[in-house]
C-alpha cells in the first residue's frame, strides 16, 4: 500500500519548488536543510521530517543538491506530465488566468476557454477562442481534456461541473466562491479568494488592535 502522505506536506511541496526554481536562477547548486529553512521559513527539522516522506534527498555533511532536489519535487508534483486543460467563464478572471504564459511552462495547456454568455462567444483571448459553453462535453471528449478551471458566478458552478464530471474531466481548479458537491472519482481544488482576503483582514484588524 502506498504511504499515505498529510495535506499539510503536499500544500507545502509548492513552496519548496517555487524556492528551489530561484535558488537555480541564481545558480546556487548545494544547499543544507538550514541554509533552507532560512529562506523558506520552515525549520530544518521540518524540512527534513518533509522530504522523508518521499524518501529523502539529502546527504550528510553534503545538504541536498538543488537540480536534484527540484527536479525530483517536480516529479512528485507531476509537473513532468502534460495536462489538457479548459476554462470555463471567460469573464475578467477567466481571462486573466488565460493570459498567464506560465502554466504552460509547466505543464498545464490551455485549449479552450467556454462561456454562456453570447457577446464572448467567438472572441480570441491570445489565440485561444472561447467556445459555446453548449459544445463543452463534445470538446472534453474529443480533445482529451483532463482539467478544466471554473471561472463562473456560483449559481451556475455546480451545474458546470456537474456537465465536466459526466464530459469525463479527471481535475476541477475551482475559483467559483462555493464548495462543489461531487463524487470521489475527481480531484477538486477550491480557491476561494474571498476567504484569503478576508484572513488578511483578520490579520491587519489584529495588528492594529495590538497596537492600540
Amino acid at each position: 500500500m502506498a504511504k499515505q502522505i498529510s495535506m499539510a506536506v503536499i500544500r507545502r511541496l509548492p513552496k519548496y519548488h517555487r524556492y528551489l526554481k530561484d535558488l537555480l536562477e541564481r545558480e546556487i547548486y548545494r544547499i543544507s536543510s538550514k541554509e533552507l529553512s532560512e529562506i523558506i521559513g520552515f525549520t530544518a527539522s521540518q524540512i527534513r521530517q518533509d522530504l522523508n516522506n518521499f524518501g529523502g534527498f539529502g546527504q550528510q555533511g553534503y545538504g541536498y543538491n538543488v537540480e536534484e532536489l527540484y527536479s525530483e519535487i517536480s516529479k512528485i508534483l507531476g509537473l513532468h506530465n502534460t495536462y489538457n486543460t479548459i476554462i470555463v467563464g471567460a469573464g475578467n478572471l477567466g481571462q486573466a488566468i488565460a493570459n498567464y504564459s506560465g502554466f504552460q511552462k509547466s505543464g498545464f495547456e490551455i485549449k479552450a476557454l467556454f462561456e454562456a454568455n453570447p457577446r464572448f462567444i467567438g472572441l480570441k483571448i491570445r489565440d485561444l477562442e472561447i467556445l459555446d459553453v453548449e459544445v463543452m462535453e463534445e470538446y472534453i471528449k474529443e480533445n482529451n481534456i483532463k482539467i478544466a478551471v471554473i471561472c463562473t458566478p456560483k449559481e451556475s458552478a455546480q451545474d458546470i461541473a456537474n456537465k465536466l464530471v459526466k464530459a469525463g474531466i479527471s481535475g476541477i481548479w475551482n475559483f467559483a466562491p462555493v464548495d462543489l458537491q461531487l463524487d470521489g472519482n475527481v480531484v477538486v481544488e477550491n480557491v476561494h479568494l474571498t476567504e484569503s482576503l478576508f484572513t488578511l483582514s483578520y490579520l491587519l484588524n489584529e495588528k492594529e488592535e495590538a497596537t492600540r
